[in-house]
């Protein structure tokens, strides 16, 4: 399976949301908010949104892998 810079850029926006989401889940404590300006403001928007966007890409990475295992094992 060949890596694309935008497989490794989702992957990192991914890895960013699940530990933004662990903060909140253990801490209460919201870090791309802290970060940026509160929940509301644009720039946190637009960062929960590429990281939404991120996630839903990933989700392509599955197809990738299936794809790659099954033409190794031929």
């Amino acid at each position: 399976m060949q890596t694309r810079p935008l497989d490794w850029t989702a992957l990192t926006l991914v890895v960013i949301g699940a530990i933004n989401w662990g903060l909140i889940g253990f801490f209460k404590f919201d870090l791309v908010a802290t970060l940026f300006g509160g929940m509301d403001s644009l720039v946190s928007r637009i960062v929960y949104a590429l990281i939404g966007l991120a996630g839903l890409y990933c989700v392509t990475l599955y197809a990738k892998i299936g794809n790659s295992q099954t033409s190794t094992t031929r």
